[in-house]
This record gives structure tokens, sequence and C-alpha cells, in this order.
């Protein structure tokens, strides 16, 4: 039935529900200042910078990302798999964010989410845009699609921030009644038309230092460190301070808040143990965020240390992507293992074969020496960590702080850190023995 239903007609679908839903909350959102944040990677980071820049510059704020909701105080799980939540669950969100009198809604809005309707009748206040890579060709068929559900976001908004860095930025510049900022954190990529629009304020980070365990950089003579490593976190991070600039929130209250975010969960998510080894779960899954994950990881690698990478490919999804994402690993792992991730209804072998064709295509990744196909997550997230030394680096991606694997209808409770952390008691108990 899903595959024989065209998409216009489900979108039809959810457009009508949507406007049940707006008409039975009667349209929450027009008593709440919303912030969406859309783009293929970063989402999840940068809601919750912004939220903790607003609650630390004393605003009450609820949320909606990927991996959480927030009401004021109260903290909790989504285990929905979904970015953006059905319409009724989401106008039920916000209105109940008006009843508990938060000021702001920081919302994580999908491309499926915009082009299906599913945020029909949100008034939005603020739109983000982190980046567009590629990503979901399975249901938009091309880029320019893409983008295209995208822009959605930014069609009657008051604020328009943008990453300067991603390919096409002017396409998002052009929205904004009342302000529009760019970011850069590599600010040669900014065009001279750009920086000469008086419209668009700019927010560069200069003086960057990146490590494994964080990155520095400067705005406006403000000096910021966070704790979460990589250029792609500085961009996340500029998005977040655009948006407090924006909303006239000072720069060291900015500064304050997001030193104080320690972890994102499933992001850059550093599983810490006495084994000496550097175990980091992502949620990266697609070439772009591979490529980004690959280059910090290898340029912060110790002298004469591996990096032993476990990853997969989720079905259902972009099939194009596969042989992609195991050849960009194939580049940067010393060791690599190809493993489940949430099959759907396909074939979960099929699936690995694909990816693993990828891997093991430049040689320097071969089968049964350093790559391997391993369909059962656990024992291939068991035997890195048999395989690692001291000093060497474990990345676990693709699945983040998911607390689910989607395999065909059922959703097996399944969470990456939580599967790591019991295999390394094991691992512990065996080497005392």
């Amino acid at each position: 039935m899903k595959k024989i239903i065209p998409q216009k007609i489900k979108n039809l679908y959810h457009f009508w529900q949507a406007i049940i839903a707006n008409v039975y909350y009667l349209f929450p959102s027009k008593k709440i200042k919303v912030i969406g944040i859309t783009g293929t990677n970063g989402k999840t980071t940068t809601c919750q910078m912004i939220t903790k820049i607003l609650e630390e510059s004393g605003k009450k704020v609820a949320m909606i990302s990927t991996i959480n909701f927030k009401l004021g105080e109260r903290e909790w799980i989504n285990k929905t798999k979904f970015t953006t939540v059905s319409t009724f669950a989401t106008q039920k969100f916000i209105a109940l964010a008006v009843k508990e009198k938060c000021d702001y809604l920081v919302l994580e809005t999908s491309s499926h989410s915009l082009d299906q309707y599913r945020v029909w009748g949100i008034e939005y206040f603020i739109g983000v845009i982190t980046n567009i890579t590629r990503e979901h060709l399975d249901y938009h068929k091309t880029m320019d699609g893409y983008r295209q559900a995208k822009l959605k976001l930014f069609k009657n908004i008051k604020t328009a921030i943008v990453n300067l860095d991603m390919e096409y930025p002017e396409e998002f510049l052009k929205y904004g009644t009342e302000k529009v900022f760019g970011y850069t954190a590599k600010n040669e990529n900014v065009k001279i038309e750009t920086r000469n629009n008086d419209k668009i304020k700019i927010i560069q980070a200069e003086n960057v230092k990146l490590g494994i365990d964080g990155s520095e950089f400067k705005v406006e003579k403000t000096e910021f460190k966070i704790n979460l490593p990589g250029l792609f976190n500085i961009e996340n991070a500029l998005a977040a301070i655009c948006t407090g600039i924006s909303e006239g929130i000072d720069l060291g209250v900015i500064k304050k808040a997001l030193a104080k975010i320690m972890r994102v969960p499933g992001r850059m998510d550093e599983v810490r143990n006495n084994l000496g080894l550097k175990i980091i779960i992502d949620y990266a899954l697609t070439p772009d965020s591979m490529e980004k994950l690959g280059v910090l990881i290898s340029e912060q690698k110790l002298p004469n240390k591996s990096i032993i990478w476990v990853f997969g490919s989720c079905g259902e999804r972009d099939r194009g992507k596969r042989p992609m994402m195991g050849e960009i690993v194939s580049r940067y792992a010393d060791y690599a293992i190809v493993t489940n991730e949430d099959p759907y209804n396909e074939d979960p072998q099929a699936i690995i074969d694909a990816v693993f064709s990828g891997a093991v295509k430049n040689k320097k990744l071969k089968e049964n020496k350093n790559c391997w196909r391993v369909l059962d997550r656990r024992l291939a997230i068991a035997s890195a960590l048999k395989l690692a030394k001291p000093g060497d680096v474990i990345l676990v991606t693709g699945k983040g702080a998911e607390e689910t694997m989607a395999v065909g209808k059922k959703r097996i409770l399944w969470n990456d850190r939580r599967v790591i952390e019991e295999e390394l008691k094991k691992l512990k108990k065996n080497n005392e023995e």
C-alpha cells in the first residue's frame, strides 16, 4: 500500500490533517516565537545550543529535536525515530508550550515535514539553515528538489540565519523580512556581493583552533570555547550565536551558555573507559558528515595508532550513497566493520554488501584482513573493542542516540552507548579472568 499511493495523495492527506490540527488547537504557534532549524547535518546540535542560549538569557523554552523533547525544566527522550513528529503531536506540543508560558519553541524541522505539509500552519519567527548535502534523494529525487523543500521554511519568517559556507547560500539569503544573518567558519568562501550587502549581517569565526575534545574561536572580540570538536560544530555554534544576537542576547551570555554544553547525546559523543581507547558515537549517516568526521579524526589521531570504524547504512533510503559511504570510510579507517543499521523492510545483508563494495574499492581495506561484514551490530561493536589497542580510536556511526532499530515492522530496543558500555564490561571481566 505504501508504494501504491502516490506521494502527492499522501501529502494531501497530511495537508488536511494539518488544517484540522491547527484549528483544533487554535493555531497555537501564533502565541509563541518559533525557531525552525533545518539542514542535512547539525540540526540537533544547533537546537541544543540555541535552547541553552535562550535559557541562559532567562527565557523559558520548549524544544522538539530528533533526540529529545523539552518543556521548560522537563525533558524526555524522543523515541519516535522522527526528526519532526506528526502534525497532531506537534500542534499539541506547541499548545502545551503556550499553556506553560514558554517564550520560545525551538523546532527541528525536516525536509519531509516541510514537503508533506506536516508543519503547515506553524508561524516560524526565525529560520536557520545549517547546510545542504546529499541526503533523502530516494524521496526528493534531485538536490534541487531537496533544496526547494528546505526553502519552504524561509518563505514567511522575520529572521533568516544562513550558513555561508554551504553550497548556494544565496538562495536562502533572499528571505527574512526584518533581519538576515550569514555565518562563516571559513571566511574565504563568502562572495563579495554578500559581504557588500547591507541587509546581511555576517558573523564569522576567527582564530579557529580545533582539537579532539573541543574547539576555540573568536567572534567580534569575544573568545568562545566549546566542548564539542570539529569545524562543523563551530558552524553549529555560529548558527546559535546568530540566533542569540538576533534576539538581543549579549555575546557574554551566549559564550557562557555554549561553554555549559558538555555533550550532545549521539553527536561526537565519547564513551569514557579505562582501556585507553577513544570511543566516539556519532549520528553521521551522509557522505558529507562522514567525510567531515574522517578528516577530523585523522587529523587528531596519535602516531602509530589506528582508526577502527563501525558503520552501516539505513534501509529504504538513498541507495546511491551506500558505496560512497564505504569509500569515504576506506580513506580514513585502518580497520572497518560494515554492519546492520536500520534495514526496515530491505534485506540487511544486501545493504551491507552495497556499503562494503565501496569500502574495498580502492584496496586500502581488504576483505577479512582489515575490513569485515558483520550482520549483528552488537558483535560488530564487540569485535572492534577486542581489536583495539590503547590509543586507538573507535568510531561507531549511523545511529547516534537512537533508542530503537527498525527491522521490518518491528522496533527493536537498541542504543549504541548502552551496547558499548555492556561490551566494555564483558571485555573487562574477561581480561580479569
